[in-house]
């Protein structure tokens, strides 16, 4: 994919970029290399201090900023401003907490004096997605340049634009230069940087693919990686829930994003006793949902982010009633019709080998299935090789307690959709990747975990 800001709106391509050099990116880590030496000895109030000053320019910006996002990958513009407010809300968090979370820990033991105290690495490399264009990035940045590690970022070659305005942000909020520095290059560039002995370790969301290379690399060369991979994510309601509540999150659950995030609701699974029910007025919302241009605030679902995106997301769905799923809404689009737009898509009576059972659907498209009780309900949701987040909805204590035990997956939500918390871990199991972010478990990933003895 060339480096380009190409509006999915309209398909019209805004901006090119040359990727940086072989020689440009050994400059850029040489810059990264010697910025660590002073700036790990930067006290923890002063760098709590930029944050904060980056959080203000966020909000600040949050207008301008959030129509990059929505100019480059689609969402509506009502949800990129929402997404910089979040980057404020956890600079904000790691500024206040990180004293906390990176103070010494001690430990009796039989030495006169034994601690832990946690260290950073140096050079951590950001291999980040263009859905969430700058929450992505932030929630890796805020703790690492906390933690006294500097920042590389290799960014979706569509969002090139979000890239730039990140690295400026946080020039501008006052952290030294090379500190956090952007690089506009290709995927195939990756290795090179993973390679250089001065890089310390990666973190990577995106797809299954792009972890399995990534890791293979780091693997190589004996580097620590976190990896935040794909998800088919289940939203269990069984008879004993709130079934207006759970419709209603039903909608948005899925629909994050124009349908293009790892943990939105994809897989719904009804127990029979609500399932007419629950599918009768999903169809009825989902028919309301507006589709447009997502900077116009009544929007609710703009275009999808690229013309290769709906494609594939289309080819699943076509092969899915090839093989006998039943169309519910939608399923259908214009080919002539100017941007990636496709619309709500609702599939029931779905095949075990059709994509719509096996595979994660990257766009607003909801699968329904029916279960006759609570352990179908877990078996099927966890019949996946994924496991990134799960939402569940009862009243019933027992049954939430089940759910909370027996669902395979890096988060389990009762009774609400799944999101991502400053202050809880994020991460999945399975091949939804491994590792943390947020909250003091994910800081501690790119640290040296440093066991102290003092007889």
């Amino acid at each position: 994919m060339a480096i380009a800001t190409t509006n999915p709106t309209t398909g019209e391509i805004i901006r090119t970029f040359t990727p940086l050099s072989s020689s440009e990116i050994q400059a850029k880590i040489a810059i990264a290399h010697q910025a660590f030496q002073d700036y790990k000895l930067i006290p923890l109030s002063q760098r709590a201090v930029w944050l904060h000053r980056a959080a203000d320019i966020l909000e600040a910006e949050k207008y301008r900023l959030g129509a990059i996002a929505t100019l480059e990958m689609g969402k509506t513009l009502k949800s990129a401003i929402a997404e910089i407010e979040k980057c404020a809300v956890g600079c904000r968090y790691y500024a206040e907490n990180s004293a906390k979370f990176l103070q010494d820990l001690a430990v009796p033991t039989q030495a006169r004096q034994s601690f832990v105290r946690y260290q950073p690495l140096g050079i951590i490399l950001a291999v980040m997605p263009w859905n969430f264009p700058y929450w992505q990035v932030f929630r890796f940045a805020a703790p690492t340049l906390m933690a006294g590690n500097v920042g590389l970022l290799k960014h979706a070659s569509n969002v090139p634009q979000c890239a730039i305005a990140i690295a400026e942000i946080i020039e501008q909020a006052g952290f030294p230069m090379g500190t956090f520095q952007t690089l506009l290059i290709g995927a195939a560039q990756v290795e090179e940087i993973i390679r250089d002995p001065r890089v310390k370790a990666a973190t990577l969301t995106g797809s299954e693919a792009a972890g399995q290379s990534l890791a293979a690399i780091a693997g190589h060369e004996l580097k620590k990686t976190v990896l935040e991979l794909g998800g088919s994510d289940p939203f269990i309601v069984l008879k004993t829930a709130d079934l207006d509540l759970a419709i209603k999150t039903a909608v948005t659950a899925r629909m994050i994003n124009n349908g293009q995030s790892c943990i939105a609701a994809k897989r719904f699974i009804l127990e029979e006793a609500i399932a007419d029910e629950f599918e009768t007025k999903l169809v009825t919302a989902y028919r309301q949902l507006k589709l447009g241009d997502p900077m116009q605030p009544d929007t609710d679902l703009g275009p999808l982010a690229t013309f290769q995106i709906r494609a594939e997301l289309d080819q699943q769905v076509q092969a899915s009633i090839a093989q006998g799923a039943k169309l519910l809404i939608g399923g259908k689009f214009d080919p002539d019709q100017v941007g990636y737009f496709y619309p709500p898509t609702i599939l029931t009576d779905i095949p075990k080998t059709s994509p719509a059972y096996t595979d994660e659907m990257f766009g607003p498209v909801a699968s329904l299935f029916r279960v006759p009780n609570l352990d179908a309900a877990i078996n099927l949701a966890n019949d996946t090789p994924l496991g990134l987040g799960a939402s569940a909805w009862t009243q019933d204590q027992k049954e939430c307690d089940r759910l909370v035990d027996e669902l395979e997956a890096g988060s389990v939500f009762i009774n609400e959709m799944v999101k991502s918390d400053c202050s809880l871990p994020f991460g999945g199991t399975k091949r939804s990747g491994y590792g943390r972010e947020l909250s003091m478990l994910g800081m501690h990933e790119f640290l040296n975990i440093k066991t102290v003895w003092i007889k």
